[in-house]
C-alpha cells in the first residue's frame, strides 16, 4: 500500500519527528556528545521506520518537498544578514590564518573526493558531495548543494551528501579533542587557569550565535517588526533568484540560489549598517534560520531512500575515511605550525577538525572540552566560530560552484 502525504500532512510528521529527534538527543548521552542536531536523528528515525514498513510489505509513504526549498533560502538569507565586515576586521591576523587554511582545507577536500571518486569509478560530481559540501559545509550544504547536482543528472546527491555529512559529523566529535590532546602534551602546551566560560568570550566577540542551540530566545518581536525581517529575507531571495538567472544565461554559470540570495543578504547587511534601513534584530535571525534549517533537514532526511543508499554505502565510508585522514595530518603537520605552535594552535585544532568534517557546535564542543582541562583560549574561540560560521563561505561557496561547473 502507498500513502502519499501532502504538503501539510508533511510538515505535520516532520515537526513530530523534530521533537522526537530533540527527545532522544535530550535522553541518549551519546548524541549530545557528539552533537548530532535533533533534525537529523528525527529525520534519519522516519527514513529507517519506512523504509522498514517498506520491506515488510505494510505500507510506502511518499512524502511532499513541495515548499522545503524555501526553508534552505530563508536559512541562507540570515547568515548573510549577520555577516559584517566590521566584525571580521577585529580578528587580526591569527584569523586571517586561520581563514586562509580553512580555504585551502575546502580546497584540497575537493580535490581529494574528485580524484577518490574516478579511483572508485563513480561519477566526479557524486564524489564531490563528499568533499567540502558535506565535509566543510555540514548537511545544510549537502542538501541545498545536492539538489543543484541532482538536477544535473546525479539523482540521489543529496542522500549522499547527507550521509557523508552524518558520518563527518560523528568523526569531527571525537577525533577533534584527542589530536589536540595529543598536541597540547607533545609541545607542553598550558592556558590562562580559571577558564571562563565559552559563551562569556563568544557574547563579547558577538559570536554567541554558535552556542544558541540551548539557549532562552527572550525575542521582544511585534508583528510590524516580524513583517519587516521576513519582508527583507524575501526580497534577498528574489534578487537573488534574479541573479542565478543572470548568471545562467549570460554564460551559463551555475549558481544556485541558496549562494545568490546569501550573496543579497551580505550586501543588504553592510549597506543597511550605514543607512539603518531596517532594525534587524539577530536573535530573530537565529531564531528563524534555526527553525528553517531543522525543518529542511527533518524533510530531506525523511525523504532518503535508504535501500538505493545502501548500495554505496561503503563507497561514501571510503571518501569520508579520506578526508578524515587528511584533516588530521593537515592539522597537525601544516595548520599548527601556521598558527603559531601554541597552546591557541593546539586548541584551534580541534577546532578545525570539528567544524572542518563537522560542524560548528562540534567545533565549539571539542575546544570547551580541552580549555575546561588545560585553560582557556579566548583568541581560539573568538577566531573559531568567526570562520566556521560564514567567512569561510567567502571562500567555501567559490570553490564549491567552480568544480561544479567545471565537472558538469
Amino acid at each position: 500500500m502507498i500513502l502519499n502525504l501532502g504538503t501539510t500532512q508533511t510538515l505535520t510528521v516532520a515537526i513530530i519527528f523534530y521533537f522526537i529527534g530533540d527527545f532522544l538527543k535530550n535522553k541518549l548521552r551519546l548524541f549530545d556528545e557528539l552533537c548530532i542536531p535533533a533534525p537529523i536523528i528525527g529525520g534519519l528515525l522516519f527514513a529507517v521506520l519506512n523504509f522498514s514498513l517498506t520491506k515488510l510489505g505494510v505500507v510506502d509513504i511518499n512524502i511532499s518537498a513541495e515548499y522545503t526549498t524555501l526553508f534552505i533560502y530563508i536559512f541562507f538569507s540570515t547568515i548573510g544578514l549577520k555577516i559584517s565586515f566590521k566584525l571580521i576586521k577585529s580578528g587580526g591576523s591569527l584569523l586571517f590564518r586561520y581563514w586562509l587554511l580553512c580555504g585551502v582545507l575546502v580546497v584540497f577536500q575537493n580535490i581529494i573526493a574528485i580524484f577518490a571518486s574516478k579511483a572508485l569509478n563513480i561519477n566526479p560530481l557524486l564524489g564531490l558531495m563528499c568533499g567540502s559540501i558535506s565535509m566543510e559545509g555540514g548537511h545544510g550544504y549537502a542538501a541545498a548543494f545536492g539538489q543543484t547536482i541532482q538536477a544535473l543528472g546525479q539523482g540521489n546527491a543529496v542522500d549522499f551528501g547527507v550521509t557523508a555529512a552524518t558520518f563527518g559529523l560523528i568523526f569531527g566529535g571525537i577525533l577533534g579533542g584527542p589530536v589536540s590532546r595529543f598536541l597540547i602534551e607533545r609541545h607542553s602546551l598550558c592556558g590562562k587557569k580559571h577558564r571562563t566560560h565559552a559563551s562569556d568570550n563568544l557574547h563579547k566577540s558577538d559570536c554567541a550565535v554558535n552556542l544558541r542551540s540551548n539557549s532562552s530566545w527572550n525575542i521582544n518581536l511585534s508583528p510590524l517588526s516580524f513583517l519587516e525581517h521576513l519582508l527583507v529575507i524575501l526580497i534577498c531571495i528574489n534578487l537573488g533568484d534574479i541573479l542565478s538567472r543572470l548568471a545562467y544565461r549570460l554564460n551559463g554559470f551555475i549558481m544556485p540560489v541558496v549562494v545568490s540570495s546569501m550573496l543579497m543578504s551580505v550586501i543588504f547587511k553592510n549597506i543597511n549598517d550605514k543607512v539603518n534601513f531596517a532594525e534587524l534584530d539577530t536573535k530573530f535571525l537565529n531564531l528563524l534560520g534555526d527553525l528553517s534549517l531543522g525543518m529542511f533537514l527533518t524533510v530531506s532526511l525523511m525523504n532518503i531512500d535508504l535501500y538505493e543508499l545502501s548500495g554505496v554505502l561503503p563507497i561514501i565510508c571510503s571518501l569520508v575515511f579520506l578526508q578524515v585522514a587528511f584533516i588530521i595530518l593537515f592539522g597537525v603537520f601544516v595548520c599548527f605550525r601556521v598558527l603559531g605552535r601554541d597552546y591557541n594552535a593546539a586548541v584551534m585544532i580541534s577546532g578545525m577538525i570539528g567544524h572542518g568534517i563537522g560542524a560548528t557546535p562540534n567545533a565549539m564542543a571539542n575546544m570547551a572540552t580541552l580549555t575546561d582541562k588545560y585553560g582557556e583560549s579566548p583568541r581560539a574561540i573568538l577566531v573559531v566560530p568567526l570562520v566556521s560560521s560564514f567567512l569561510i563561505d567567502i571562500i567555501g561557496v567559490p570553490c564549491i560552484l567552480y568544480f561544479i561547473n567545471i565537472l558538469s
